[in-house]
Formats: C-alpha cells, sequence, structure tokens
C-alpha cells in the first residue's frame, strides 16, 4: 500500500500554482482487470487507474496520488471511512485543494453521504468510480475521474461538502441514489436532481443545498449495530422480532411511511427500546406526517414513537443514525438532527427557534 506519493513530474505539465487535488483509491470497478481464473477483481494501483486518464496532463492540475483500498465496494466499511476521513482532513490541512475518491459503486450513495456527514471544511470531497471495468469496450472509468477531478479543483464546488461526480453530473452526497444495476447513468438525484454538469471540463452549478447537516467523528466513536427492515406485502414482523439487539433501527415503510397493522405493536415496544426511523421504500418523496389516520399509517407510527426521515432514503437514514449513535447521540438530539437532515425543521420567526414539523407527539 502506497500512500502521499505523487505523480511523477513528467506525467503533469502543472505549474506551481495550479491547483492541488489529492487522489483517494480505494479499489471497485474503476481498478479492476482479469483474473487467472475469469472475471476481474480491484487490482490497479490508483497511480494506475490515474495513469489511464486522457488530457489530465494538459489540464493544469496537479495530482498527488494515495493508494489507500484496493478492495470491492461492497467491502468497505466504517472503519475503512473512519480512517479515509482522517486522512482527508491531513491532505486538506496541508495544502490540498479538493478531494477525490475511486471506489465501487456498489456502496458509493452510503460512504459518500458518511464523508459529507464528516466534511466540515470547505474544499469539495469528490466521490467517483465506474460501472465499466477497465478490460471493456467504453469503459466510463477515465472519463469519470477527469470530471471528479476538475470538480474538486474548482472553487465554484467549495461548501458543497462530499460530491458524487457520475456521467458528466454532479451530485450531493445527501441526494443521490443507484438505480440501475449496470447502467453508465445508475446514479441520480430523485430529490432535487444534480447540483450541476460538468461542460467542456470546467463545473456548471445550477442549483446549491439550503443547508448540510454535519457531525464529525468522535475521538471514540461507540461500536453499534444499525438494522434496516424492508416493509414487504404480507410481512408478520420477524425480521422485526429479530431486530431487537440492535441499537438503533431503520424501517423502510410503504409509499409515505406505511407498515401492517400487524406489525404495529412490534414497532411500538422497538420505538420503547431504541431509536427508530421510518423511512419510505420508494426511495424518492418524503415520509408524511398527517394525511392518513388508520393503524399502521405515518401519523400513527409517529405518534407511538418513531422517528420521520423525512427526504432522506433508507439507507442514508441507517448511515445517519450510525453516526449519531456512534457519537452518543440521545433520543432528543437524534430526533432534532433527523427533523433538520430530512427537510423537516422549520425556523419560527418571531422566535429564530427551529421547530419540528412532523414528529408527532413522541411516546417514547
Amino acid at each position: 500500500m502506497t500512500k502521499g506519493r505523487p505523480l511523477p513530474e513528467t506525467r503533469t505539465t502543472a505549474p506551481r500554482s495550479a491547483p492541488r487535488v489529492a487522489v483517494f483509491g480505494l479499489g471497485g470497478t474503476i481498478a479492476m482487470t482479469s483474473t487467472p481464473g475469469g472475471g476481474v477483481a480491484p487490482a490497479l494501483s490508483a497511480d494506475q487507474v490515474v495513469a489511464a486518464v486522457p488530457g489530465l496532463a494538459e489540464s493544469g492540475i496537479t495530482v498527488e496520488v494515495e493508494d489507500f483500498r484496493r478492495v470491492p465496494g461492497a467491502s468497505l466499511s466504517f472503519d475503512d471511512l473512519a480512517e479515509l476521513t482522517n486522512a482527508i482532513h491531513t491532505r486538506l490541512a496541508a495544502g490540498a485543494n479538493g478531494i477525490v475518491i475511486t471506489q465501487g459503486t456498489d456502496t458509493i450513495e452510503e460512504t459518500a453521504y458518511l464523508l459529507d456527514l464528516a466534511h466540515t471544511r470547505p474544499e469539495p470531497v469528490v466521490v467517483t468510480g465506474a460501472m465499466r471495468n477497465p478490460t471493456l469496450a467504453g469503459a466510463d472509468g477515465p472519463a469519470n475521474l477527469l470530471a471528479a477531478i476538475h470538480t474538486a479543483a474548482s472553487q465554484d464546488t467549495h461548501g458543497l461538502g462530499a460530491l458524487v461526480v457520475f456521467a458528466d453530473e454532479i451530485h450531493a452526497a445527501a441526494r443521490v441514489r443507484k438505480t440501475h444495476s449496470t447502467s453508465t447513468s445508475t446514479l441520480v438525484s430523485p430529490n432535487g436532481g444534480p447540483l450541476g454538469y460538468i461542460v467542456e471540463g470546467r463545473p456548471r452549478i445550477l442549483n446549491r443545498p439550503t443547508g448540510r447537516t454535519t457531525i464529525p467523528i468522535t475521538t471514540e466513536p461507540r461500536l453499534v449495530e444499525v438494522g434496516l427492515v424492508t416493509m414487504v406485502l404480507g410481512d408478520t414482523g420477524m425480521f422485526l422480532r429479530a431486530a431487537t439487539s440492535c441499537d438503533g433501527l431503520v424501517v423502510a415503510g410503504f409509499g409515505v411511511g406505511h407498515v401492517p397493522d400487524r406489525v404495529v405493536d412490534i414497532l411500538t415496544d422497538l420505538a420503547a427500546a431504541m431509536p427508530v426511523v421510518l423511512a419510505s421504500r420508494t426511495g424518492a418523496g418524503s415520509v408524511l406526517a398527517h394525511t392518513y389516520a388508520f393503524p399502521g399509517s405515518e401519523s400513527d407510527l409517529l405518534d407511538r414513537g418513531l422517528i420521520s426521515a423525512g427526504f432522506l432514503d433508507p439507507l442514508k437514514a441507517r448511515i445517519l443514525l450510525h453516526r449519531l449513535l456512534a457519537n452518543g447521540h440521545d433520543q432528543a438530539s437524534i430526533r432534532a438532527t433527523f427533523a433538520r437532515a430530512g427537510g423537516y425543521t422549520h425556523t419560527t420567526p418571531e422566535t429564530g427557534r427551529a421547530d419540528l414539523l412532523t414528529q408527532g407527539s413522541a411516546r417514547a
């Protein structure tokens, strides 16, 4: 594993005053090559991945490369991301103008949001990858990486937190989702769309989020387990009953946040014992608050102490709950943070106080 090694000077024509971008390679499809037994696996170094990008030497950007991991996206862990967060901070403190992460797309929507929660500096942290590995015709990794480096080097992306750049689109980490198993246009932002696009090598930002939620990693985070249970037709609550050993739980409900009436009592007991967040399994739109009123409806569940995920999809909600519990936040803090991150905090003009609009009476 090579750390902190800049590209050889013969591979860049950037002047001394050029923007500096640090590229961390984590593996994934973008770094895969053929194996003797068939198929592909992450084996290319971050240097090799960067060296395969046409036009980078002419970009005027100084690139430093760190071969951080060589694993599939599915094998990344919270510990990996905590170590990466520290390494990012070190690079930025040393003067890097931006960061690029290359990794597998299997977990990109989760890792990017976890990095976004930890990132409190103005410089952009840009995550990218590929859907077609380098052995295939039309491999998309080089184009995605070049676009990501341009985005990380730009002053126009400062203050946006962690971003995902893919297929010349710039997405907010809190919004982006993987929506197709093989398409090179798999990454989309259902709630709000992309923040902008890469046009002729330059990031063009068309809209900016109204706010971000940041929760830096504590020096000694707690080891926690946060479950995710998706409601399905005929659900009897078997998997909910198995979640009693978790520290927290996300429930991906039907539609705007509904569950079968037969599991309501189980959820009531769970919400009395741990934070239980209610999200929508649809992956777009928001959990509602007071439209439906039947047992198992969103208003019923919120009244029973469940916490609304708002516009956060189930995967993002799990990442946020994990970070909050690992940092030792209590129920009140978790509820307030989800109201902000999920888009359901309203600031009252008369008091300047943030009021929670949709969290119900919270029996727990």
